[in-house]
């Protein structure tokens, strides 16, 4: 079975990001893929020091992503980029981790400037070899884009009916190329797991 992970860069408690890979983790589930959040707040990962051995949790991490034949990678908009939450995940992550695997973007913004985070998600995944797929999603004025909705994914749901599209179409469509891609398996990990 096709397997996407999602990766909010976000540490926020009630992060608007991963609300957003949560409804696209739920489009790619409805089309088929056994998805999983990879939530950085539960996860020990030290800030990244090249000079340590595998501290924490990372490679536990970059397993997941290892075996992932789609990443949906998300992130606030911080100061025109990306956040630090996102860049040291990454840094732990290198091509061995994403060589050939499918990734879709979505970006938010408290403003309307989103353009230049999926700027950086897009350039730094193709630096580790990632497919990326041409479409991406940006939520501009997040705090505006959701209601409260007891029945929506985390209590909450989208205002505009065209962007909740969106979004379910990035989760559509990176099962779609994952699937089309057919990652060779890899040899370091065994049947066991």
């Amino acid at each position: 079975m096709t397997q996407i992970v999602a990766v909010p860069g976000s540490l926020r408690s009630e992060s608007y990001t991963r609300t957003a890979l949560r409804y696209a983790l739920d489009s790619a589930e409805r089309a088929g893929a056994e998805t999983e959040l990879l939530d950085l707040r539960e996860y020990d990962l030290p800030l990244y020091n090249p000079d340590l051995d595998s501290p924490g949790d990372s490679e536990l991490v970059k397993r997941r992503i290892r075996e992932a034949d789609g990443v949906l990678i998300g992130s606030p908009n911080y100061h025109g980029s990306y956040s630090a939450a996102f860049r040291n995940f990454h840094d732990y992550c290198s091509y061995d981790d994403f060589e050939d695997t499918v990734v879709g973007l979505l970006a938010v913004a408290g403003g309307d400037a989103y353009a230049s985070t999926l700027d950086h998600l897009r350039v730094t995944m193709r630096g580790v070899h990632a497919w990326v797929l041409p479409k991406q999603v940006g939520i501009p004025n997040v705090y505006d884009q959701f209601e409260m909705d007891a029945e929506g994914i985390d209590g909450r749901t989208f205002v505009d009916p065209e962007l909740h599209q969106r979004v379910d179409e990035l989760g559509r469509l990176i099962v779609e190329h994952a699937e089309r891609l057919g990652r060779p398996a890899d040899p370091r990990i065994n049947a066991d797991g």
